[in-house]
């Protein structure tokens, strides 16, 4: 599969400007010309929200009665969680909304100019691709795929199409990381040598269950499960949880740790995959229904520097001031980023340099290039989104094909990086902090695998490779080829 860069998408835009200054009339163009025209200042903008038992909630507080925009359709496949959502959006803009449970009917209305997304992270792509070929502009929730493949596809249907896609990671918009990435990468703390991710939330246990449970009869399951597996309910709650089960969800690396992973790759200044990956990790702390790690290290080599992200989902002390944040070392100094909004910079010695701090509107940032019409309006434009994404992916995939295998001495693959070493030995320290007896519990370690960053493909390993993607279900196939 051919990566998609920065330059090819300005290639591909200039050679899209010339032939509209041309006057060269092709149903693209004119397509773009009569959506650009509907876009303007004057005109009202009309959203549908898909998903709204979490973070679609926060997508009708952004655009619901602002931006001149109006939230005419809210879509889920439970009738039973719309209420809350349903009665946010006439308050904001003094018109109820319609409710739509098929998806299907959402992206085919011809009446709708833009599509947001908030489902459960297994439909993301094919939300998103079905809304663009629609002739819709799509802010996607994070992660914005499932699988690496998914991601890929994303932005090269938002490329083909010619439509806008807004990924969710809205730390992007926030004016003071902006100050804070352009101070990294002005080399004011030397050579960044290290990025590290930090998502230490607490996660505690789903439960166990002794079999398939009834699913509620407000949701339709067939629409809910979408391009995953019909399978039984085979965990508690149907909602939230299923980020903890792999069929739908990736874990809280690629749940909240998405936040931090795409921070610490713009504090790098890379944008494509690294060269290498590596997982390490467990489901530490109780015995549950969820599938993915409560505990992860991974290693991403980019060869002239390293990311490291860590999850701890059991209680944990902070790192540097972080939790749920980010730390860049470099040859002057470091930076610590505790949030969304703002960051520290100190010398080597722990000195305050300089602090940064402020925020932006991400949904008024889409809107803005709704309006424009100019993906480079965007913060964070589809392309950052699956990059950062991908990452997660990767780490998942080597944790998955991974070896249980007893605690006692350093990994092989940890045991040569002097970073990656302390991340190994601080995270024996907090299991055992939560009274967890390391000669009683296995640490999964992870297949280290080697990555083609412009192919987006493992190097030389089948099994790797054939979890950058997922088999569909008849009638919710992610295309493979636009």
């Amino acid at each position: 599969m051919r990566a998609i860069n920065r330059r090819d998408f300005l290639h591909d835009s200039a050679i899209l400007a010339a032939l509209a200054g041309a006057g060269i009339g092709s149903e693209s163009l004119a397509a773009e010309r009569a959506v650009a025209k509907k876009g303007q200042v004057n005109d009202q903008l009309r959203v549908a929200v898909i998903g709204v038992n979490g973070r679609g909630k926060d997508h009708i507080k952004g655009l619901a009665g602002k931006h001149n925009c109006l939230v005419t359709v809210i879509c889920d496949a439970d009738s039973a969680v719309i209420g809350g959502a349903m009665k946010l959006a006439e308050r904001q803009q003094e018109k109820l909304p319609r409710f739509e449970q098929d998806i299907r009917k959402v992206v085919e209305d011809k009446d709708i100019d833009i599509v947001t997304i908030a489902t459960p992270n297994h439909w993301h792509a094919l939300a998103a691709i079905w809304a663009m070929q629609n002739g819709k502009d799509v802010y996607v929730e994070k992660p914005v795929s499932h699988n690496v493949s998914e991601g890929h596809r994303i932005v090269e249907v938002a490329r083909k199409t010619n439509r806008i896609c807004q990924a969710s990671t809205q730390s992007r918009s926030s004016s003071g990381l902006k100050e804070a990435m352009a101070f990294l990468h002005e080399g004011k703390l030397g050579k960044i040598r290290l990025a590290r991710g930090l998502c230490y939330k607490l996660r505690p246990s789903i439960g166990k269950v002794d079999g398939p449970q009834p699913i509620p009869k407000t949701v339709n399951y067939d629409l809910w499960c979408g391009p995953a597996p019909v399978e039984p309910l085979m965990r508690k709650r149907l909602h939230y949880d299923w980020h903890w089960v792999w069929n739908t969800g990736n874990g809280d690396l690629g749940n909240q740790g998405i936040h931090e992973m795409d921070k610490a790759r713009w504090g790098l200044n890379k944008n494509e995959l690294a060269k290498s990956v590596v997982s390490i990790g467990g489901r530490f702390g109780y015995f549950d229904d969820g599938q993915t790690a409560n505990t992860q290290i991974c290693v991403f080599d980019y060869g002239d520097c390293e990311l490291i992200f860590e999850v701890r989902g059991l209680p944990t002390g902070n790192l540097l001031g972080a939790k749920i944040g980010n730390i860049w070392y470099g040859t002057d100094g470091y930076m610590v980023c505790t949030s969304y909004r703002e960051a520290t910079a100190f010398t080597p010695k722990g000195e305050v340099i300089r602090k940064f701090q402020g925020g932006e509107d991400h949904y008024a940032n889409f809107i803005k290039a709704v309006r424009s019409r100019r993906v480079e309006d965007l913060n964070a434009d589809i392309l950052e989104g699956h990059l950062s994404s991908a990452l997660c992916h990767l780490g998942n995939i080597s944790y998955r094909l991974g070896e249980e295998q007893p605690f006692g001495q350093t990994p092989q693959a940890f045991a040569k990086d002097k970073d990656a070493g302390e991340t190994f030995e601080r995270m024996e320290q907090h299991l055992k902090d939560n009274k967890i007896d390391l000669s009683t519990v296995k640490c999964r370690i992870g297949r280290k695998l080697a990555v083609d960053p412009a192919k987006e493909i493992f190097l030389g390993d089948r099994e790797a490779n054939a979890l950058l993607t997922r088999e569909y279900r008849k009638g919710f196939e992610v295309p493979a080829k636009v």
